[in-house]
């Protein structure tokens, strides 16, 4: 069973985007990318629950890369 995590690995600020990426198994820039122009145009949403997201997410335990998983 996969869970969500905030990467140590991959983060840029504090994980929410690299952890959402593995999570989804999609490319970390595409995640990213979709953040900051959905944070243009929210008006202050999007950054209020990357934020939240910050807070509540856990951090990712070492070595927990799931079996089959490419990162970059």
């Amino acid at each position: 069973m996969k869970k969500l995590y905030r990467s140590e690995s991959d983060k840029r600020i504090s994980g929410v985007c690299g952890g959402l990426a593995r999570y989804l198994n999609i490319d970390t820039t595409l995640i990213r990318l979709l953040a900051v122009a959905t944070a243009l145009f929210s008006l202050g949403t999007v950054v209020f629950l990357y934020i939240l997201a910050s807070i509540l997410m856990p951090k990712e335990k070492y070595n927990s890369y799931p079996e089959g998983y490419e990162y970059y």
